[in-house]
């Protein structure tokens, strides 16, 4: 059972939410920055939203780890475990979800940034739920 320092130490909701979104912008950057460099050498677009999305997400956990979800069991197997679950399928949701807005949108220039930008939302939330209710629990 935690003690009261514990707990009042313990950020809440909002202040996780509003950590998740800070560190989710940076590593958002990660992800984007990778992605468009990747497809600048000429990879195929799906390997590309692929390893930037792998790059991104590292980032992401050691990040929300450390700063975002501070009162989780740390170094658990089940939080190991659960991670590498969520993220595999976010990377299924992220990366197929990139690739179904790439068939829907028009050819207009920005077509790449507005279906990465709708994966990484759709992906962004379901992270954000499953990482507070069950990866990084208290």
């Amino acid at each position: 059972m935690a003690t009261v320092a514990e707990v009042s130490t313990r950020p809440g909701l909002v202040q996780q939410l509003v950590r998740f979104v800070l560190v989710g912008g940076f590593c958002a950057l990660v992800d984007f920055g990778a992605y468009w460099l990747l497809l600048q050498t000429g990879l195929w677009v799906h390997a590309a939203k692929a390893l930037s999305f792998i790059a991104g997400t590292t980032t992401a956990y050691f990040l929300n780890r450390r700063f975002t979800f501070t009162d989780a069991r740390t170094g658990a197997a089940t939080q190991v475990g659960g991670f590498a679950l969520l993220y595999t399928t976010t990377f299924f949701v992220n990366v197929g979800a990139n690739a179904l807005m790439l068939t829907l949108l028009p050819d207009f220039g920005l077509e790449y940034a507005v279906a990465w930008a709708i994966a990484q939302g759709l992906a962004t939330a379901i992270n954000f739920v499953l990482l507070r209710t069950v990866v990084f629990r208290a």
